[in-house]
């Protein structure tokens, strides 16, 4: 039986309940966006931890004619790494992160960085920069300090500037691109008088245009280690006619960040050796 009374009040009751569902989701505080998301705690950044974010990643890179030696790098984002299980998939190389700024040193370093060279991997460290918390000799004396010296035994690369997207602020640090060339040369000149080695520099393209202006005085005497999740490395930072490694993903077997040696496994221990 047709009851038009009931119908009529049902149907009021419906539209109220809606429109005070409606005004209560007006009312309530919007939930936490990328963009709003808390920043990263201090310590925690790592190579390439920019790098999806601010240039993307568009796929694993495909085969190629020019011999390639596979590598890994890690941080204690990895934890207690399982370096055996990578040596039976290939990987030959290995960087560690050591140290952060003035102020973080990585907790699984030891096991990272010794595990690595007892597995029969030639392994090195990285240090990520942190332009706006000291001077970059004194970062380059921490570095070097706790875990980011070099010797000529064959089984040691070079250290690494980790120099990318501030994940703590501005991406350049608060630096001008004249400010921000002064502070790696300095870095990178501290790390010379310390080791004998020039550090490798890693970076993205991108950010190196962002940040340095294009910087090129820097390509014919420190190694490149190039950052570009993609099926090529893509155009190069002004100075640099190759590059001699390429972090193409974070998302690779084991450890997530695999990388590539631009050229056979002689050319790492050349680097090795120095």
């Amino acid at each position: 039986m047709h009851r038009s009374g009931t119908t009529g009040r049902s149907r009021l009751a419906t539209v109220g309940t809606l429109l005070a569902a409606l005004s209560l989701l007006l009312t309530l505080p919007a939930t936490a966006t990328p963009a709003a998301a808390a920043k990263a705690k201090r310590g925690t950044a790592y190579l390439g931890m920019g790098v999806i974010a601010h240039d993307g990643q568009a796929g694993a890179p495909p085969g190629t004619r020019v011999a390639q030696t596979a590598g890994v790098d890690v941080s204690s984002h990895q934890g207690n790494v399982d370096w055996p299980a990578l040596r039976n998939i290939g990987v030959r190389w290995a960087y560690v992160k050591a140290t952060e700024g003035t102020y973080y040193q990585n907790t699984y370093f030891t096991q990272q960085y010794n595990g690595s060279y007892k597995t029969g991997l030639i392994r090195g460290t990285y240090h990520f920069a942190t332009p706006d918390t000291a001077t970059g000799a004194a970062q380059a004396d921490y570095f070097v300090n706790n875990g980011g010296g070099w010797s000529r035994d064959g089984r040691t690369l070079p250290g690494v500037l980790d120099i990318e997207w501030n994940p703590y602020g501005p991406a350049c640090y608060g630096k001008s691109p004249s400010q921000m060339v002064a502070w790696i040369r300095a870095f990178l000149n501290r790390y010379k008088v310390r080791t004998g080695r020039a550090a490798v520099i890693y970076t993205a393209t991108s950010w190196w245009t962002q940040c340095t202006g294009n910087y090129g005085g820097f390509g014919t005497t420190n190694p490149l280690w190039i950052a570009r999740y993609s099926a090529t490395p893509g155009t190069l930072p002004a100075g640099w006619a190759y590059h001699t490694m390429w972090q193409y993903t974070s998302s690779g077997p084991i450890v997530g960040d695999h990388d590539k040696f631009n050229g056979s496994y002689s050319r790492v221990l050349a680097l090795a050796i120095g």
